[in-house]
């Protein structure tokens, strides 16, 4: 499918996509994260959502706090206003997606969906912010993919795992209508180097993506060199951590 006519996509490429904002300084997948790396000049936030016990689409990575706030609670078991009460440091909390689409109404999010259970909350902020334009949505999971693109048919999506893994084996026997159907109505690959032992990125798969209409970009890449060699190669964007190195190494090619 096209790209044409969809607004997430019109920044040119390649792209940086910062990996729950830019954590340096702030708490990743906080509001001050995602203000670091949009001052830098990324126009581009990847980041997840869950849904917490009343329904509402809270932008965190895990399923739990333990990690981010060092409590075992699950973030689907507390209220919005019980999250929004948890200092994560410097002064920032779990923010709600509709904070986000709200205090940066120009970002691109890329939203990552966690769980069943964020579907609805996830598709209701959209639709309240007006902002189907600017998102693009993807999860692991084909079934809440699927359930996401029902409800918002018009927003960008990029391949869930097992759309990535149908379209990666098609392309082992150089199979280009096969690659071409696994990804059949998909913008996009979010991608390791590496999966089900395969090299994802290899001049040739990625030729065979471009072929099926989506764009490249792959995760998790930290390191300038790396970056470097990833665009060489043809990648339409860099999902990372470092989004400053990104976005030096970008300014190196134009």
């Amino acid at each position: 499918m096209s790209t044409a006519g969809l607004a997430y996509f019109e920044p040119a490429v390649p792209r940086v996509l910062a990996h729950r904002g830019l954590a340096l300084e702030a708490p990743e997948n906080s509001l001050l994260a995602f203000a670091h790396a949009l001052a830098l000049g990324v126009t581009h936030i990847e980041t997840d959502v869950h849904a917490s016990a009343d329904g509402i689409a809270v932008i965190a990575h895990d399923t739990d706090l333990t990690r981010v706030a060092g409590r075992p609670d699950r973030v689907d078991a507390l209220m919005v206003a019980e999250l929004a009460a948890l200092d994560l440091g410097e002064g920032q909390h779990l923010p709600t997606l509709a904070e986000a689409l709200d205090a940066f109404p120009e970002a691109r999010f890329n939203i990552d969906l966690k769980s069943a259970q964020a579907v609805q909350p996830t598709v209701d902020a959209i639709r309240s912010a007006r902002a189907e334009h600017r998102v693009l949505l993807t999860s692991f999971s084909e079934r809440r993919r699927r359930a996401a693109l029902a409800l918002l048919p018009q927003v960008a999506t990029s391949a869930s795992g097992p759309r990535f893994a149908a379209a990666l084996l098609s392309s082992v026997v150089r199979g280009g209508p096969l690659v071409r159907a696994a990804l059949r109505g998909l913008h996009a690959v979010q991608i390791p180097v590496r999966a089900l032992g395969l090299d994802t990125v290899s001049p040739a798969r990625i030729r065979a993506f471009h072929a099926a209409g989506v764009e490249v970009h792959v995760w998790t890449i930290n390191e300038s060199a790396e970056m470097t060699r990833l665009l060489a190669l043809g990648v339409d964007g860099i999902v990372t951590d470092r989004a400053d190195r990104a976005l030096e190494v970008v300014a190196t090619l134009e």
